[in-house]
């Protein structure tokens, strides 16, 4: 069913062939939008695309690396050339990784802050003269880590920390341009992310130490997105549990520091486990 804020818009979702990303797509196409799905692996792409396109959705898939400067070009230059405009751009594709900081390799800390920081500087870079001409929107996935350093996951929150600040400066920029910026903060999501996420050497880490039926749904997040872009939200932060810790380290930090601490370290194989 066409919804009059997305009807024929044209959105380009960042990591759209699984979880939060292709809950967006599937949700912006059934709202009558038409969108382009990217992400490293085409083979997981061009199953996407299959369904959504079963559904009677308009998709473009591309397939590269977010993290790259001309895959971001090729794929914003395809999109123009496609359909002409750019209306709304979720930059979701990201990384997670876990293990200590003195045991980590410096390539895992480049690697997550090329995905999750400059992927998102590159897009929003190479969208931007189309967004500005369109008055559209940008979108940025953030993470509670952005708001409270996780331990053993010092890149993943250094690159979402980093996110936030690029997106809340830039946002002020685009006031006279009209082009409105959200930065939405899901808690813990059930969603391919752990599995992938990356250990101290940057292997992948292969299973989630997490309990993900426990967790919000890809779909439910990416409704709640949707939500809040129609009403012009800044800021989102999912689950209460999310809101709770936001709120507490900014008023109790010294005692969140040993909460979260001490809830990560319960995770399964958590590198923290050796300090209780």
């Amino acid at each position: 069913m066409a919804n009059k804020a997305y009807s024929n818009k044209v959105a380009i979702i960042t990591g759209g062939s699984s979880g939060i990303g292709y809950a967006l797509a599937a949700r912006l196409a059934s709202l009558g939008a038409k969108v382009v799905i990217t992400g490293r692996d085409e083979g997981k792409l061009q199953a996407a695309t299959a369904t959504l396109a079963a559904q009677g959705a308009e998709v473009l898939a591309l397939a590269g690396d977010v993290s790259q400067w001309q895959d971001c070009e090729r794929w914003v230059g395809e999109t123009l050339q496609k359909w002409g405009r750019i209306d709304l751009l979720f930059n979701n594709a990201g990384i997670s990784m876990r293990a200590l900081f003195e045991e980590l390799d410096m390539k895992v800390i480049r690697q997550v802050m090329d995905i999750n920081f400059y992927g998102t500087v590159y897009m929003t870079k190479l969208a931007l003269p189309a967004l500005i001409q369109s008055q559209g929107a940008i979108v940025g996935v953030s993470s509670i880590a952005g708001y409270r350093g996780l331990p053993a996951r010092t890149g993943y929150s250094a690159s979402k920390f980093a996110m936030q600040g690029f997106l809340e400066a830039l946002r002020t920029e685009l006031m006279p341009h009209r082009v409105h910026v959200l930065i939405a903060c899901p808690g813990f999501t059930a969603s391919n992310i752990r599995n992938a996420a990356l250990a101290k050497d940057g292997s992948a880490q292969g299973e989630s130490p997490r309990e993900e039926a426990t967790m919000m749904s890809s779909e439910a997040v990416a409704d709640y997105i949707l939500k809040a872009l129609e009403k012009k939200k800044k800021t989102l932060v999912l689950t209460t549990q999310g809101r709770l810790t936001v709120w507490l380290n900014k008023w109790f930090s010294g005692w969140m520091d040993k909460i979260v601490f001490n809830a990560l370290a319960k995770e399964k194989d958590s590198p923290l486990q050796k300090y209780m």
